[in-house]
Protein backbone atom coordinates (compact mmCIF):
# COMPACT_ATOMS: atom_id res chain seq x y z
CA UNK A 1 0.00 0.00 0.00
CA UNK A 2 2.71 2.31 0.87
CA UNK A 3 4.23 1.60 -2.30
CA UNK A 4 1.72 2.25 -4.70
CA UNK A 5 0.80 5.51 -2.26
CA UNK A 6 4.28 6.77 -3.52
CA UNK A 7 4.17 5.69 -6.57
CA UNK A 8 0.78 7.85 -7.37
CA UNK A 9 2.18 11.00 -5.58
CA UNK A 10 5.24 10.66 -8.19
CA UNK A 11 2.51 9.95 -11.02
CA UNK A 12 0.66 13.49 -9.72
CA UNK A 13 3.79 15.55 -9.81
CA UNK A 14 4.58 13.61 -13.27
CA UNK A 15 1.34 14.44 -14.51
CA UNK A 16 0.63 17.89 -14.17
CA UNK A 17 3.84 19.64 -13.98
CA UNK A 18 6.76 20.14 -16.28
CA UNK A 19 9.56 21.37 -14.27
CA UNK A 20 8.54 20.85 -10.50
CA UNK A 21 11.53 22.89 -9.01
CA UNK A 22 12.06 20.97 -5.54
CA UNK A 23 10.06 19.76 -2.43
CA UNK A 24 8.10 22.10 -0.26
CA UNK A 25 10.13 23.79 2.03
CA UNK A 26 13.43 24.17 0.25
CA UNK A 27 12.69 24.31 -3.54
CA UNK A 28 13.44 27.81 -3.83
CA UNK A 29 17.03 27.42 -2.07
CA UNK A 30 17.66 23.98 -3.77
CA UNK A 31 16.50 25.66 -7.18
CA UNK A 32 18.82 28.94 -7.21
CA UNK A 33 21.52 26.96 -5.97
CA UNK A 34 21.97 25.42 -9.44
CA UNK A 35 24.45 27.03 -12.29
CA UNK A 36 21.45 27.46 -14.62
CA UNK A 37 20.75 24.16 -17.27
CA UNK A 38 17.80 23.86 -19.28
CA UNK A 39 14.58 24.11 -17.61
CA UNK A 40 14.60 19.92 -17.06
CA UNK A 41 18.04 20.13 -15.83
CA UNK A 42 16.99 22.56 -13.18
CA UNK A 43 14.09 19.99 -12.07
CA UNK A 44 16.66 17.44 -12.55
CA UNK A 45 19.40 18.85 -10.66
CA UNK A 46 16.53 19.05 -7.52
CA UNK A 47 17.39 15.33 -7.45
CA UNK A 48 13.90 13.77 -6.92
CA UNK A 49 12.08 14.26 -9.98
CA UNK A 50 13.00 11.39 -12.28
CA UNK A 51 9.78 9.99 -13.02
CA UNK A 52 8.40 13.25 -13.68
CA UNK A 53 10.73 13.66 -16.40
CA UNK A 54 10.12 9.99 -17.57
CA UNK A 55 6.46 11.62 -18.32
CA UNK A 56 7.49 15.13 -19.88
CA UNK A 57 9.23 12.39 -22.32
CA UNK A 58 6.53 10.09 -22.88
CA UNK A 59 4.25 12.98 -23.69
CA UNK A 60 7.13 14.20 -26.28
CA UNK A 61 7.63 17.34 -24.66
CA UNK A 62 11.30 16.83 -23.69
CA UNK A 63 12.97 17.96 -26.92
CA UNK A 64 10.87 20.67 -26.76
CA UNK A 65 11.92 21.87 -23.51
CA UNK A 66 15.72 21.29 -23.47
CA UNK A 67 15.62 23.14 -26.79
CA UNK A 68 16.51 26.58 -27.44
CA UNK A 69 13.37 28.20 -26.20
CA UNK A 70 13.03 30.08 -24.47
CA UNK A 71 10.08 29.58 -22.40
CA UNK A 72 8.05 30.48 -19.36
CA UNK A 73 7.00 27.63 -16.89
CA UNK A 74 4.63 28.02 -14.22
CA UNK A 75 4.70 24.96 -12.00
CA UNK A 76 3.06 23.65 -9.21
CA UNK A 77 4.62 22.20 -6.36
CA UNK A 78 4.47 19.28 -4.17
CA UNK A 79 1.95 19.92 -1.47
CA UNK A 80 -0.64 20.46 -5.06
CA UNK A 81 -0.74 17.06 -6.35
CA UNK A 82 -1.29 15.44 -2.43
CA UNK A 83 -4.97 15.87 -3.29
CA UNK A 84 -5.22 14.42 -6.54
CA UNK A 85 -7.57 10.96 -6.13
CA UNK A 86 -6.52 8.05 -7.46
CA UNK A 87 -9.24 8.39 -10.69
CA UNK A 88 -7.91 11.73 -11.71
CA UNK A 89 -4.76 10.18 -11.72
CA UNK A 90 -5.63 6.97 -13.93
CA UNK A 91 -7.62 9.35 -16.09
CA UNK A 92 -4.85 11.24 -17.02
CA UNK A 93 -2.24 8.63 -17.63
CA UNK A 94 -4.65 6.91 -20.01
CA UNK A 95 -4.80 9.38 -22.54
CA UNK A 96 -1.15 11.05 -23.61
CA UNK A 97 -3.17 13.96 -25.42
CA UNK A 98 -4.83 14.88 -22.27
CA UNK A 99 -1.77 15.01 -20.60
CA UNK A 100 -0.20 16.98 -22.66
CA UNK A 101 -2.78 19.26 -23.17
CA UNK A 102 -2.36 20.10 -19.17
CA UNK A 103 1.35 20.07 -19.25
CA UNK A 104 1.65 22.75 -21.97
CA UNK A 105 -1.23 25.25 -20.71
CA UNK A 106 1.95 25.73 -17.90
CA UNK A 107 4.07 26.60 -20.95
CA UNK A 108 4.33 30.19 -21.97
CA UNK A 109 6.67 31.23 -25.08
CA UNK A 110 9.72 33.69 -24.10
CA UNK A 111 10.68 34.61 -20.44
CA UNK A 112 8.55 36.31 -18.46
CA UNK A 113 10.26 37.61 -15.72
CA UNK A 114 8.04 38.05 -12.23
CA UNK A 115 8.54 41.90 -13.17
CA UNK A 116 6.65 41.82 -16.40
CA UNK A 117 4.10 39.77 -14.93
CA UNK A 118 3.16 42.36 -12.40
CA UNK A 119 2.54 44.52 -14.97
CA UNK A 120 -0.66 42.10 -17.07
CA UNK A 121 -3.01 42.84 -14.36
CA UNK A 122 -6.09 41.59 -16.06
CA UNK A 123 -4.43 40.44 -19.37
CA UNK A 124 -3.56 37.25 -20.56
CA UNK A 125 -0.78 34.98 -21.61
CA UNK A 126 -1.26 32.32 -24.41
CA UNK A 127 0.19 29.07 -23.78
CA UNK A 128 2.23 26.56 -26.07
CA UNK A 129 -1.60 24.60 -25.78
CA UNK A 130 -3.55 27.30 -27.42
CA UNK A 131 -5.32 28.95 -24.45
CA UNK A 132 -5.08 31.90 -22.46
CA UNK A 133 -3.52 31.91 -19.20
CA UNK A 134 -5.68 34.63 -17.46
CA UNK A 135 -3.90 36.73 -15.11
CA UNK A 136 -4.54 39.67 -12.03
CA UNK A 137 -2.50 41.21 -9.50
CA UNK A 138 -4.60 40.61 -5.50
CA UNK A 139 -2.62 42.20 -2.98
CA UNK A 140 0.78 42.26 -5.02
CA UNK A 141 0.15 38.60 -5.87
CA UNK A 142 0.29 37.19 -9.19
CA UNK A 143 -2.93 34.92 -9.47
CA UNK A 144 -3.20 33.11 -12.78
CA UNK A 145 -6.68 31.82 -13.78
CA UNK A 146 -8.38 32.47 -10.60
CA UNK A 147 -7.11 30.20 -8.41
CA UNK A 148 -2.92 29.39 -8.67
CA UNK A 149 -0.75 32.44 -6.81
CA UNK A 150 3.02 32.94 -7.72
CA UNK A 151 4.60 31.62 -4.46
CA UNK A 152 8.24 31.37 -5.71
CA UNK A 153 9.42 33.66 -8.97
CA UNK A 154 11.96 33.79 -11.34
CA UNK A 155 13.92 30.37 -11.35
CA UNK A 156 16.08 31.23 -14.23
CA UNK A 157 17.37 28.17 -16.71
CA UNK A 158 19.14 28.59 -19.88
CA UNK A 159 16.17 28.19 -22.01
CA UNK A 160 13.45 30.27 -19.98
CA UNK A 161 12.34 30.80 -16.70
CA UNK A 162 10.36 29.15 -14.27
CA UNK A 163 7.40 30.48 -11.82
CA UNK A 164 6.21 28.10 -8.87
CA UNK A 165 2.83 28.18 -8.09
CA UNK A 166 0.89 26.74 -5.60
CA UNK A 167 -2.55 25.23 -8.31
CA UNK A 168 -2.97 23.74 -11.28
CA UNK A 169 -4.20 25.74 -14.27
CA UNK A 170 -6.53 23.46 -16.34
CA UNK A 171 -7.64 25.27 -19.85
CA UNK A 172 -10.93 25.58 -19.32
CA UNK A 173 -13.17 28.12 -21.75
CA UNK A 174 -14.27 31.31 -19.78
CA UNK A 175 -17.92 30.89 -19.29
CA UNK A 176 -20.15 34.13 -20.61
CA UNK A 177 -23.51 33.30 -18.55
CA UNK A 178 -25.55 35.10 -21.39
CA UNK A 179 -24.83 32.31 -23.89
CA UNK A 180 -25.75 29.61 -21.22
CA UNK A 181 -29.12 28.15 -22.19
CA UNK A 182 -31.19 25.19 -20.19
CA UNK A 183 -32.37 25.29 -16.35
CA UNK A 184 -30.41 24.04 -13.54
CA UNK A 185 -31.79 21.87 -10.84
CA UNK A 186 -29.50 21.51 -7.18
CA UNK A 187 -29.91 20.02 -4.16
CA UNK A 188 -28.55 18.91 -1.03
CA UNK A 189 -26.38 20.09 1.81
CA UNK A 190 -28.26 22.83 4.40
CA UNK A 191 -24.33 24.06 5.13
CA UNK A 192 -23.56 24.57 1.22
CA UNK A 193 -26.84 26.08 0.14
CA UNK A 194 -26.11 29.49 1.16
CA UNK A 195 -23.18 29.55 -1.09
CA UNK A 196 -24.55 27.69 -4.27
CA UNK A 197 -27.80 30.64 -3.68
CA UNK A 198 -25.23 33.29 -4.04
CA UNK A 199 -23.51 31.57 -7.01
CA UNK A 200 -26.96 31.15 -8.27
CA UNK A 201 -27.29 34.70 -8.11
CA UNK A 202 -24.50 35.95 -9.66
CA UNK A 203 -24.44 33.64 -12.56
CA UNK A 204 -28.08 35.23 -13.52
CA UNK A 205 -26.42 39.15 -12.92
CA UNK A 206 -24.57 37.54 -15.55
CA UNK A 207 -26.72 37.18 -18.04
CA UNK A 208 -28.10 33.90 -17.41
CA UNK A 209 -31.74 33.69 -18.39
CA UNK A 210 -32.60 29.94 -17.42
CA UNK A 211 -33.98 29.17 -14.12
CA UNK A 212 -31.77 27.56 -11.37
CA UNK A 213 -33.22 25.73 -8.43
CA UNK A 214 -31.11 25.56 -5.01
CA UNK A 215 -33.13 23.64 -2.13
CA UNK A 216 -31.99 23.15 1.17
CA UNK A 217 -32.48 19.64 2.53
CA UNK A 218 -29.80 18.12 3.96
CA UNK A 219 -26.73 16.10 2.62
CA UNK A 220 -28.28 12.84 2.89
CA UNK A 221 -31.33 13.66 0.95
CA UNK A 222 -29.76 15.31 -1.61
CA UNK A 223 -27.90 12.51 -2.87
CA UNK A 224 -30.85 10.29 -2.20
CA UNK A 225 -32.23 13.09 -4.94
CA UNK A 226 -29.42 12.71 -6.97
CA UNK A 227 -28.07 9.03 -6.73
CA UNK A 228 -31.98 7.30 -5.81
CA UNK A 229 -34.04 9.53 -7.59
CA UNK A 230 -32.07 10.99 -10.77
CA UNK A 231 -33.90 13.93 -10.54
CA UNK A 232 -30.87 16.74 -9.87
CA UNK A 233 -27.98 18.27 -11.49
CA UNK A 234 -25.92 19.25 -9.03
CA UNK A 235 -25.75 17.86 -5.39
CA UNK A 236 -24.54 19.90 -2.50
CA UNK A 237 -22.96 18.30 -0.02
CA UNK A 238 -20.63 19.06 3.53
CA UNK A 239 -19.17 15.60 3.49
CA UNK A 240 -17.78 13.57 0.71
CA UNK A 241 -19.71 10.91 -0.84
CA UNK A 242 -20.78 7.75 0.86
CA UNK A 243 -20.02 4.56 -1.28
CA UNK A 244 -23.46 3.36 -1.21
CA UNK A 245 -24.78 6.65 -2.58
CA UNK A 246 -22.45 6.26 -5.34
CA UNK A 247 -23.64 2.41 -5.83
CA UNK A 248 -27.11 4.20 -5.74
CA UNK A 249 -25.82 6.48 -8.65
CA UNK A 250 -24.57 3.61 -10.86
CA UNK A 251 -27.56 1.59 -10.45
CA UNK A 252 -29.86 4.07 -12.02
CA UNK A 253 -31.60 3.13 -14.87
CA UNK A 254 -29.50 5.83 -16.72
CA UNK A 255 -25.96 5.14 -14.62
CA UNK A 256 -24.14 8.05 -13.08
CA UNK A 257 -20.62 8.82 -12.02
CA UNK A 258 -20.96 11.06 -9.57
CA UNK A 259 -18.02 13.85 -10.46
CA UNK A 260 -16.38 15.51 -6.91
CA UNK A 261 -15.51 19.43 -6.29
CA UNK A 262 -14.01 20.97 -3.68
CA UNK A 263 -16.26 24.74 -3.15
CA UNK A 264 -14.70 26.12 0.40
CA UNK A 265 -13.90 25.11 4.11
CA UNK A 266 -16.71 25.46 6.58
CA UNK A 267 -15.75 25.45 10.31
CA UNK A 268 -17.75 23.70 12.37
CA UNK A 269 -19.71 26.22 15.05
CA UNK A 270 -20.17 25.10 18.46
CA UNK A 271 -22.46 27.92 19.80
CA UNK A 272 -23.95 28.20 23.54
CA UNK A 273 -26.68 30.88 24.96
CA UNK A 274 -24.82 34.29 25.41
CA UNK A 275 -26.13 34.40 28.93
CA UNK A 276 -23.83 31.26 29.99
CA UNK A 277 -20.41 33.24 30.53
CA UNK A 278 -19.01 30.45 32.55
CA UNK A 279 -18.01 28.84 29.47
CA UNK A 280 -15.93 29.50 26.70
CA UNK A 281 -14.28 26.75 25.64
CA UNK A 282 -14.50 22.91 25.22
CA UNK A 283 -12.45 19.71 24.20
CA UNK A 284 -13.31 17.22 22.32
CA UNK A 285 -13.85 15.32 25.03
CA UNK A 286 -16.35 17.62 26.79
CA UNK A 287 -17.79 17.96 24.00
CA UNK A 288 -18.27 14.16 23.26
CA UNK A 289 -19.42 13.86 27.20
CA UNK A 290 -22.23 16.62 26.62
CA UNK A 291 -23.71 15.37 23.85
CA UNK A 292 -24.19 11.66 24.99
CA UNK A 293 -25.73 13.68 28.39
CA UNK A 294 -22.83 12.05 30.47
CA UNK A 295 -22.79 15.93 31.44
CA UNK A 296 -26.41 17.32 32.07
CA UNK A 297 -25.34 20.76 33.34
CA UNK A 298 -22.69 23.40 33.06
CA UNK A 299 -21.80 23.13 36.53
CA UNK A 300 -20.40 19.85 35.69
CA UNK A 301 -17.91 21.61 32.94
CA UNK A 302 -17.28 24.93 35.20
CA UNK A 303 -18.78 25.43 39.44
CA UNK A 304 -18.57 28.65 38.54
CA UNK A 305 -21.73 28.27 36.09
CA UNK A 306 -24.22 27.34 38.98
CA UNK A 307 -27.49 25.20 38.16
CA UNK A 308 -27.78 25.44 34.50
CA UNK A 309 -29.26 22.43 33.19
CA UNK A 310 -27.63 21.68 29.23
CA UNK A 311 -30.30 21.51 26.66
CA UNK A 312 -28.68 19.79 23.37
CA UNK A 313 -29.81 21.10 19.56
CA UNK A 314 -28.74 19.01 16.79
CA UNK A 315 -29.01 18.77 13.33
CA UNK A 316 -30.71 15.98 12.12
CA UNK A 317 -29.68 12.54 11.20
CA UNK A 318 -29.90 13.60 6.68
CA UNK A 319 -27.78 16.22 7.83
CA UNK A 320 -23.76 15.90 6.99
CA UNK A 321 -23.24 18.21 9.77
CA UNK A 322 -24.73 15.67 11.81
CA UNK A 323 -22.23 12.70 9.77
CA UNK A 324 -19.79 15.14 10.39
CA UNK A 325 -20.36 16.16 13.79
CA UNK A 326 -20.42 11.78 15.35
CA UNK A 327 -17.54 10.84 12.91
CA UNK A 328 -15.58 13.64 14.72
CA UNK A 329 -16.57 13.46 17.93
CA UNK A 330 -18.06 9.79 18.25
CA UNK A 331 -15.78 7.33 15.94
CA UNK A 332 -19.07 7.68 13.70
CA UNK A 333 -21.03 6.06 16.40
CA UNK A 334 -24.43 8.21 16.47
CA UNK A 335 -26.01 5.83 19.20
CA UNK A 336 -24.50 8.15 21.90
CA UNK A 337 -25.67 11.16 20.40
CA UNK A 338 -29.55 10.18 19.50
CA UNK A 339 -29.78 8.12 23.35
CA UNK A 340 -28.80 11.98 24.45
CA UNK A 341 -32.04 12.96 23.09
CA UNK A 342 -31.26 16.54 21.59
CA UNK A 343 -33.97 18.17 19.82
CA UNK A 344 -33.22 17.45 16.17
CA UNK A 345 -34.17 19.67 12.73
CA UNK A 346 -32.73 19.57 9.29
CA UNK A 347 -33.06 23.57 9.65
CA UNK A 348 -30.25 25.25 10.91
CA UNK A 349 -32.97 28.53 11.52
CA UNK A 350 -34.24 26.00 14.41
CA UNK A 351 -31.38 25.16 16.09
CA UNK A 352 -30.10 28.84 16.57
CA UNK A 353 -33.97 29.99 17.74
CA UNK A 354 -33.12 27.15 20.17
CA UNK A 355 -29.99 27.69 21.96
CA UNK A 356 -30.44 31.38 21.69
CA UNK A 357 -34.42 30.94 23.57
CA UNK A 358 -32.30 28.16 26.11
CA UNK A 359 -30.06 29.73 28.70
CA UNK A 360 -28.27 26.24 28.34
CA UNK A 361 -28.87 25.42 25.19
CA UNK A 362 -25.83 24.08 22.64
CA UNK A 363 -26.08 23.49 19.08
CA UNK A 364 -23.56 22.89 16.18
CA UNK A 365 -23.38 24.20 12.64
CA UNK A 366 -22.16 25.54 9.32
CA UNK A 367 -20.45 28.42 10.24
CA UNK A 368 -21.77 30.77 8.46
CA UNK A 369 -25.24 30.00 10.78
CA UNK A 370 -23.13 31.62 13.35
CA UNK A 371 -22.02 34.36 11.64
CA UNK A 372 -25.38 35.37 10.30
CA UNK A 373 -26.96 35.11 13.97
CA UNK A 374 -23.29 36.07 15.77
CA UNK A 375 -25.61 38.69 17.59
CA UNK A 376 -28.28 35.82 19.16
CA UNK A 377 -25.43 33.68 20.07
CA UNK A 378 -21.72 32.90 21.77
CA UNK A 379 -19.17 30.43 19.59
CA UNK A 380 -16.63 28.25 22.04
CA UNK A 381 -13.36 28.00 21.29
CA UNK A 382 -12.52 23.76 20.60
CA UNK A 383 -9.67 22.72 22.11
CA UNK A 384 -8.16 26.01 22.56
CA UNK A 385 -8.53 27.37 19.22
CA UNK A 386 -10.85 29.42 17.61
CA UNK A 387 -12.31 28.82 14.47
CA UNK A 388 -10.82 31.43 11.46
CA UNK A 389 -9.55 31.06 8.00
CA UNK A 390 -6.09 29.71 8.94
CA UNK A 391 -6.98 27.75 11.65
CA UNK A 392 -9.68 26.10 9.26
CA UNK A 393 -7.50 25.72 5.96
CA UNK A 394 -4.19 24.28 8.33
CA UNK A 395 -6.56 21.92 10.41
CA UNK A 396 -5.69 23.07 13.46
CA UNK A 397 -9.45 24.05 14.34
CA UNK A 398 -10.08 20.47 14.69
CA UNK A 399 -13.68 20.65 13.50
CA UNK A 400 -13.12 22.03 9.97
CA UNK A 401 -14.23 20.02 6.96
CA UNK A 402 -14.43 20.49 2.99
CA UNK A 403 -17.86 21.55 1.30
CA UNK A 404 -18.65 20.39 -2.04
CA UNK A 405 -21.18 20.32 -4.96
CA UNK A 406 -20.94 17.20 -7.00
CA UNK A 407 -22.19 16.15 -10.61
CA UNK A 408 -22.18 13.22 -12.85
CA UNK A 409 -19.96 13.11 -16.20
CA UNK A 410 -22.81 12.14 -17.82
CA UNK A 411 -24.84 15.08 -16.99
CA UNK A 412 -22.26 17.07 -17.62
CA UNK A 413 -21.78 15.71 -21.64
CA UNK A 414 -25.70 15.74 -21.73
CA UNK A 415 -26.26 19.23 -20.46
CA UNK A 416 -23.74 22.15 -20.94
CA UNK A 417 -25.51 24.42 -18.75
CA UNK A 418 -24.53 22.64 -15.41
CA UNK A 419 -20.66 22.46 -16.81
CA UNK A 420 -20.92 26.12 -17.52
CA UNK A 421 -22.28 26.71 -13.97
CA UNK A 422 -19.75 24.57 -12.34
CA UNK A 423 -17.05 26.41 -14.23
CA UNK A 424 -18.22 29.65 -13.31
CA UNK A 425 -18.57 28.57 -9.29
CA UNK A 426 -15.43 27.55 -9.49
CA UNK A 427 -13.44 30.47 -10.94
CA UNK A 428 -15.58 32.83 -9.15
CA UNK A 429 -16.67 31.05 -5.50
CA UNK A 430 -13.18 33.04 -4.12
CA UNK A 431 -14.72 36.14 -4.06
CA UNK A 432 -18.20 35.19 -2.48
CA UNK A 433 -17.21 32.79 -0.29
CA UNK A 434 -15.98 34.90 2.98
CA UNK A 435 -19.32 37.18 2.88
CA UNK A 436 -21.17 34.13 3.22
CA UNK A 437 -19.40 32.78 5.95
CA UNK A 438 -17.25 30.39 4.87
CA UNK A 439 -13.63 30.01 3.94
CA UNK A 440 -11.85 29.28 0.28
CA UNK A 441 -10.65 26.09 -0.30
CA UNK A 442 -6.72 25.99 -1.05
CA UNK A 443 -5.83 26.99 -4.39
CA UNK A 444 -5.17 23.06 -4.85
CA UNK A 445 -8.05 21.99 -3.77
CA UNK A 446 -9.76 24.45 -6.42
CA UNK A 447 -7.75 23.15 -9.07
CA UNK A 448 -8.41 19.26 -8.16
CA UNK A 449 -11.82 20.54 -8.85
CA UNK A 450 -11.04 21.82 -11.94
CA UNK A 451 -9.53 19.08 -13.23
CA UNK A 452 -12.26 17.03 -12.79
CA UNK A 453 -14.62 19.06 -14.33
CA UNK A 454 -11.46 19.38 -17.50
CA UNK A 455 -11.37 15.44 -17.84
CA UNK A 456 -14.90 14.63 -17.82
CA UNK A 457 -15.47 17.23 -20.93
CA UNK A 458 -12.79 15.96 -22.61
CA UNK A 459 -14.20 12.34 -22.33
CA UNK A 460 -17.38 13.23 -23.13
CA UNK A 461 -16.18 14.76 -26.28
CA UNK A 462 -14.02 11.71 -27.30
Amino acid sequence: MQRTRNLLFAVVALTLVVALVAAPGHSTKTAKAQEPGTLLEVAAAAGNFTILLAAVDAAGLTDTLNGEGPYTLFAPSDEVFAALPEATVAALLSDTALLTEILTYHVVPGTVMAADVMGMDGQSATTVEGESINISIKEDKVVLDGNAEVVTPDVVASNGVIHVIDGILVPLVDVDPLLTEGDIVTAGSSTVFPLSTVMAQRFEEGGYTGTITVDSVGTGAGFERFCVNGETDISNASRPIKQEEADSCAALATPRTPVEFRVGTDALAVTVNPALECVSDLTIEQLAQVYSAVVTNWNEINPDCGDVPIALFSPGTDSGTFDYFVEAIFAKDETPLLAANPQLSEDDNVLVQGVEGNPGGIGYFGYAYYTANASALKILNINGVTPDFETAESGEYPLSRPLFIYSASEILAEKAQVADFINFYLTNVDDEIGAVGYFPASNASISVAKLNLYIALYAAMQ
